[in-house]
């Protein structure tokens, strides 16, 4: 299994991926982790030929759960995926998630990928680039151009999942862990 989550920022994609993948017992992919530098270097802007480098040694292997949104290396993901979860949550559940995320973030200041020095501040949040602004921001055309997506005919190979409430989320997860698992 090959599995994408896509979601807005704050949807739980990390955690959706990270915890299947911990149940197949495949790699974890978090395309953030790939793209964030230090010094919040922005490697799909700033280096993109690195990112995608990085991105295909990262999709190499046979299994693998992976999240993330960015349009630069959704075309490599996709051509190797097998599945498609797109964590469509309405607005205030995103809100929610992200603001509670952003504050224990920053009251922990637990660095947000290991090497890059990267973390979260208070005096941040009101960025355009901050993850509460940015998913606020760009909830409505996100979730636009992921429903393209999710219904495009590029995707069409993919098992697709799309899940609107967060209690869907752990039934879906039960179905494709023991999808996963040999016979």
């Amino acid at each position: 299994m090959r599995l994408l989550v896509l979601g807005s920022t704050g949807s739980g994609k990390s955690t959706f991926a990270r915890t299947l993948a911990d149940r197949i017992g495949a790699p974890y992919i978090e395309l953030d982790a790939l793209n964030w530098d230090p010094g919040w270097t922005n490697l799909s802007v700033e280096d993109p030929e690195k990112l995608k480098a990085r991105v295909r040694a990262a999709i190499a292997p046979d299994a693998w759960t992976c999240d993330g949104n960015y349009s630069l290396v959704r075309p490599l993901i996709l051509e190797r995926a097998t599945h498609m979860v797109w964590l469509d949550y309405s607005r205030p559940v995103i809100m929610s998630r992200v603001i509670r995320r952003s504050f224990a973030r920053a009251v922990t200041h637990s660095e947000l990928w290991p090497g890059t020095g990267n973390y979260e501040e208070f005096r941040r949040w009101l960025d355009k680039e901050h993850p509460i602004r940015w998913a606020w921001d760009t909830y409505r055309h996100r979730r636009a151009a992921l429903g393209a997506l999710f219904d495009h005919a590029s995707t069409a190979h993919l098992e697709r999942h799309r899940v609107r409430r967060p209690r869907e989320a752990a039934p879906l997860m039960d179905r494709l862990a023991a999808q996963a698992l040999p016979i």
